[in-house]
Parts: structure tokens; sequence; C-alpha cells
């Protein structure tokens, strides 16, 4: 069995964490107005032949604000507890993040207040359908199944699925059939859990409710190792030095996108417009060499768009 050994810096951090981390159990205030809304109005079914495809961009930000819940706030669903994607920062208690910068850059955009509310990846689809937010920021992946239930914004990071082990482990990581019969940690909710189940059969899948669960589980020597995108899992990394990301072949392509409620085609246009805006005049490297560069370890550039809805 794995024995667990932090430092004490990582245990002020995974405690820093942790304390971010109880969001799920936590009731989600509804402010009066929000209350009031009316739920938004169905779409028609989405054609899927190309996941990645979005609506053109449009810098119609009146006919985005009309679509927003109330009309001077942005509601965005976000992580709290992602490091380097969407995270309470323990020395100002503020969430920060590479997903949360696009979430900010939108608000502003629009000319609203941003309201983040932070959400588990289960939640992300049933809050846009209960009206109770505007958009998800939360490392969401593009599929076809899920352009049924939401609308996407274009592709805003082209992450990999990988698998994280205990550095005692690394070295002797192959690939997934190094995984079968053991016991991998996946959030519930989330395309990961299919993923290594489909690609190697003999997994035990343990579900969590978010990474930062399945990193206690491991710790704790409950699973054997975690699989996810490789944005979550180089902040895990970074947070527990007897972990490590050894190197290996993507197991799946993991395109993000924003989502929003099927109905408000508008206000996706709209955002793609602000996506392409930060392609182009830098502000998509600055924010990709703030956050995940230096986990990550490589260089990236924005992923084309691709329009045609």
């Amino acid at each position: 069995m794995r024995r667990v050994r932090l430092t004490i810096a990582t245990l002020v951090a995974s405690a820093a964490m942790l304390a971010g981390c109880g969001y799920d159990a936590t009731p989600l205030p509804k402010p009066e107005e929000e209350a009031s809304a009316a739920p938004p109005a169905a779409a028609t079914p989405v054609e899927c032949d190309n996941a990645t495809q979005s609506y053109a961009p449009s810098s119609d930000r009146g006919a985005a604000v009309k679509q927003l819940i109330n009309k001077d706030r942005l509601v965005v669903g976000v992580s709290g507890d992602t490091y380097k994607m969407g995270f309470t920062d323990p020395t100002d208690a503020t969430l920060k993040g590479f997903d949360i910068e696009f979430a900010e850059a939108i608000a502003k955009a629009l000319g609203v207040t941003l309201d983040l509310r932070v959400i588990s990846a289960a939640q992300r689809i049933e809050m846009l359908d209960a009206g109770e937010i505007d958009m998800v920021a939360r490392n969401m992946t593009v599929n076809c199944d899920r352009w049924a239930q939401v609308a996407f914004s274009s592709v805003y990071y082209n992450a990999t699925q990988k698998v994280l082990v205990g550095t005692d482990d690394a070295a002797d990581y192959t690939g997934p059939a190094s995984l079968a019969g053991k016991r991998v940690c996946a959030p519930a909710a989330t395309t990961s859990v299919a993923n290594i189940k489909k690609i190697e059969p003999d997994v035990i899948a343990v579900e969590a409710a978010n990474h930062t669960g399945c990193l206690i589980k491991f710790q704790n020597s409950e699973v054997d190792a975690i699989t996810g995108d490789d944005t979550v899992l180089a902040g895990l990394a970074a947070q527990d030095p007897y972990t490590a990301v050894p190197q290996q072949e993507k197991l799946t392509d993991e395109p993000y996108g924003l989502a929003f409620n099927k109905g408000d085609v508008a206000l996706v246009r709209f955002a793609n417009s602000v996506l392409d805006q930060m392609r182009s005049d830098g502000r998509w490297t600055a924010i990709y060499d703030e956050w995940l560069k230096p986990t990550l370890k490589v260089d990236a550039t924005p992923p084309a768009p691709s329009y045609g809805r």
C-alpha cells in the first residue's frame, strides 16, 4: 500500500484547496430576481456532424445581453478546486485560473458584472437547464451528446486525457494496459470515466465528486491512479510531490468549450466574437503562459475556431 508522505508546504496547500472543495455540499444561493426569471425557451435540435463547430461570431452586444438571466450580470458556473483552471486562491480567497480569465473577459465585453458560482462537473448541464446560470466555464469537453443538451462556444483549449500515478509507479506505466485490474478514479459525470472503461475494460472505475476528491482517495490508498484531462492532472501533480503524469500517449482528445443554454444562440455568438479577439490580440497566449504553461511545460497556440451551425 502506498504511504502518504506530504511535506508541510503540501499539507498547507492541500488544506487550502480542501477549504475550497466543500462547494459540492453547499447550497447555491439564488437571488430573488433569478428565482423569478422565466426558464429559457427550448431550441431546435442541433445537428452534430462536427462537434467542435459552433455558431458564427457576432458583436451584437444588445442581443446577447437580452439572453442573460439578469440583464446586469453574467452568471457563470466554474470549478473552485481545479488548480490552475478554476480554484480558490488561499492567499486572498478569490477564484482564479485559466477558465476564470475567459469568464472575466466575456463579462467585461458584455459590460456586465461577473457572478461566479462554484459547481461540480455533474451540475454543469442541470444548472443551465434550470436557468440558474448563463454559462459554464469549467473545463467542459465538447461532444455530440452534449450538443443535444447545451450550446457550445468555439473551442478555446485542446486538452487530452491522460493518467496520473504515484512516483514509484511512473517508470512502470506503459499505457492503459498497465491499469488492468487497478482502481482508477475520475469525477462523476465526466467523459473521463466512460473513456477509460472503453479503452481498458478491466479497469475498476472509481468515481468522486471532483478531481480533488480523487486525489484524496489516492493519498488514502483507496485508488491506484487518477485519469482526467492533462490540464487537471498537471495541477494535481503540482499539489502532491509523490504523484506524476508519466510520459504517455494521449488517451483521447478533449476540446474545451464554454457551455450555454441551447436557446441562447446570440450569447454564444457574442462569446465567440470575444474568443476570436483573445486569439488575435495575444490575450489567449498571455493567459495560457500564466496559468497552464508552468505545469504543462509545453508551448501552445490558440485552437483555430470552427463555425457553420
